[in-house]
């Protein structure tokens, strides 16, 4: 069921980037996301480092030369390197969750996209993508909210 989740996320992306002009994130984020709708801590902690990484990004670029691949390969590192200290130095009770973001580079390629078509477009469409996505997904297996661990 993740396979067909990513392929119909990246689907989705597609038709919004090309009717609506609007990217949820990088085409495979709506995947992901909608893979952890029901972690909204983690999805919480995700967007929590994307916009960290995008903070940093605007900070630097007024002070550094930044632009293109350089921008791009800057937001997926520092997102890789924020979502490490999440995974291996934050630690709480496992009642409350996990408080890992989501994937290794997709707080990255969110604060990336946060950085060319601004933060609340990029998080509603991600969110609403990554909805449409499990409604689809629930809709094509018969129901099945979460897959069962």
């Amino acid at each position: 069921m993740d396979e067909v989740t990513i392929g119909l996320g990246i689907i989705l992306s597609l038709l919004l980037s090309e009717t609506l002009g609007v990217t949820a994130g990088g085409i495979i984020v709506p995947g992901y996301i909608s893979l952890y709708l029901h972690q909204p801590l983690q999805i919480i902690i995700t967007f929590v480092v994307a916009i960290i990484v995008w903070a940093i990004i605007q900070i630097l670029g007024k002070k550094v030369f930044l632009y293109g691949k350089r921008r791009i390969v800057l937001a997926l590192i520092l997102g890789f390197f924020f979502g490490f200290l999440s995974r291996n130095f934050i630690f709480i009770p496992s009642e409350i969750g996990s408080v890992a973001v989501i994937g290794n580079i997709i707080p990255g390629l969110i604060a990336n996209w946060m950085d060319r078509q601004g933060v609340i477009r990029t998080l509603s469409v991600v969110i609403l993508t990554a909805v449409i996505v499990k409604l689809a997904i629930i809709l094509l297996f018969g129901g099945v909210l979460f897959e069962q661990l």
